[in-house]
């Protein structure tokens, strides 16, 4: 197991379109396996795999109190959503410190590999469904901020390369 850098906004390398995982196999488990230690260490409730850098689409997702209710999504795909939607605040361990309104769909349905390569139904709502939404845009390229108005997505992207430099000396 090893825990994985995250991509930081603006990095352009969010902005890559993730290509469909072909077969599930130990490099695809193992990758799995680190992308969850990798979320847990970072206290957040979902990441791509673009977000590690791996352009590839799997999502990884635990909204569970316990921390203990993995859900693995491998080439994810929308088959419904509501015609209800609702604002939801929404943050980013690639865009972190940073929360902001995001309208969503209440529910999804969606289709999915698991971790061995099994086809699976899930519908959600809620938390789970906003944040299934909000890691499948990932895999498109298109981080939460992109949803705010251009003020606001330039204030965050100077605040975020702020930062960055900081880091750095």
């Amino acid at each position: 197991m090893a825990l994985l850098p995250i991509l930081c906004y603006p990095d352009p390398k969010l902005h890559t379109v993730a290509k469909p995982v072909s077969t599930v196999d130990v490099r695809v488990q193992t990758l799995i396996v680190d992308m969850l230690e990798t979320m847990y260490e970072a206290k957040g409730i979902g990441l791509a795999a673009t977000q590690i850098n791996v352009h590839e689409r799997l999502i990884v997702v635990d909204v569970s109190e316990e921390r203990d209710a993995p859900l693995v999504l491998i080439n994810p795909q929308l088959v419904w959503s509501s015609a209800e939607t609702h604002l939801n605040e929404e943050g980013c361990l690639s865009v972190p410190g940073i929360y902001d309104g995001v309208e969503r769909f209440d529910a999804v349905t969606v289709t999915a590999l698991d971790g061995q390569g099994q086809s699976r139904l899930i519908e959600a709502e809620g938390l789970l469904a906003v944040c299934i939404q909000h890691e499948m845009d990932h895999l498109q390229g298109k981080v939460f901020v992109e949803y705010l108005s251009p003020l606001k997505r330039n204030r965050i992207k100077k605040k975020m390369l702020k930062s960055q430099r900081e880091e750095r000396e």
